[in-house]
């Protein structure tokens, strides 16, 4: 007989803080957004109530509240980054997507210290755990390109693997 604790167990390694930081901070975007407030005014009651949220504990809280601080502040500037690269206006995008393209353009506007493909592959992650089906794919080609913008020097530095002739 599985014990409740093994029947909720998931697989593969044990989350990081900073990959479950960025979960809780999915989770307040997620909430702001369908809130339909465009003020950050809120953000402290979003993130209380995130933080009482079972497991918090064990997150890196600092790094959440500065991704969701962050990207409810500077929403405005992140779509400005984001949205030359849709295909669709922003409102059109799911809110699991609309969240964690924030997150992802924070990151990689304000943590130049993560590599610009651990961004994209940890927003790849939260995208195939929280979004539709494809919804990462589509995540994913969005952060690259806005990846090549702001990193621009990084990207083109990163080994161009197997370009050879044959």
């Amino acid at each position: 007989m599985k014990t409740e604790k093994a029947a909720t167990r998931t697989k593969g390694p044990p989350k990081s803080a900073r990959r479950r930081s960025r979960e809780f901070a999915l989770q307040g975007l997620y909430e702001w957004l369908l809130s339909g407030d465009t003020d950050a005014s809120n953000g402290g009651a979003i993130e209380a109530h995130i933080r009482e949220t079972e497991g918090f504990a064990r997150a890196d809280a600092d790094h959440f509240s500065e991704l969701l601080q962050g990207a409810m502040r500077n929403a405005a500037l992140l779509r400005e980054q984001i949205e030359p690269h849709l295909d669709r206006p922003i409102v059109e995008l799911s809110p699991v997507e609309h969240g964690v393209l924030l997150i992802g353009t924070y990151e990689l506007l304000h943590h130049l210290e993560i590599p610009y493909r651990v961004v994209i592959n940890e927003s790849v992650e939260l995208t195939k755990s929280f979004g539709g089906t494809d919804g990462f794919r589509y995540v994913n080609a969005v952060l690259d390109h806005v990846a090549s913008g702001l990193r621009e020097h990084e990207v083109k530095s990163r080994p161009s693997g197997s370009t050879k002739a044959v």
